[in-house]
């Protein structure tokens, strides 16, 4: 019964938690995001699979319940194959968790993985990874908390990432 209540209360919150959010694009990096408010961007380094450092830009919101971060890591020339970058990026982000869900994911042409993992201190994030031409995109909603609104939009979030 229990999960039948929370079934229903995420069904009936999307709708209102997604109407304030905004669309981002980010045409240079070829995606866009909904953000429930402006994110910072950050030009940072990656590190790959290989251990070498990748140029990257990092588009996040923090907010008290949650964080929502879009990376976007360049692969100069392709360098590194496309399943070692996905599995290391997955293994990076899974990082003192439990992955709960590991299933193929794909958004347009484009096929990579999404995940559910369990974080150590109770939170919960949804991920999505992929490579698509010559950059690794990494989108990643963390609630801090389970259940509730905060982890509603943690999945808003996650599932916004569109590619143009």
């Amino acid at each position: 019964m229990r999960a039948i209540a929370f079934m229903l209360a995420l069904f009936l919150a999307v709708p209102a938690a997604a109407a304030a959010w905004k669309e981002y694009a980010y045409p240079e990096q070829s995606f866009t995001v909904h953000f429930p408010a402006e994110p910072t961007v950050e030009i940072t380094t990656y590190q790959g699979p290989d251990g070498g450092a990748l140029q990257a830009r990092v588009f996040s919101l923090t907010q008290d319940t949650g964080v929502f971060k879009m990376t976007v890591a360049e692969l100069p020339n392709g360098r590194t194959e496309e399943n070692a970058l996905v599995s290391h990026a997955i293994k990076t982000v899974a990082q003192g968790g439990v992955i709960k869900l590991d299933i193929p994911h794909r958004i347009r042409q484009v096929y990579g993985r999404q995940l559910g993992i369990a974080g150590a201190s109770g939170g919960y994030s949804y991920v999505a990874v992929f490579y698509r031409n010559k950059r690794l995109y990494q989108i990643e909603g963390k609630a801090f908390v389970t259940g509730g609104q905060a982890e509603v939009e943690a999945m808003i979030f996650q599932q916004s990432l569109d590619f143009t």
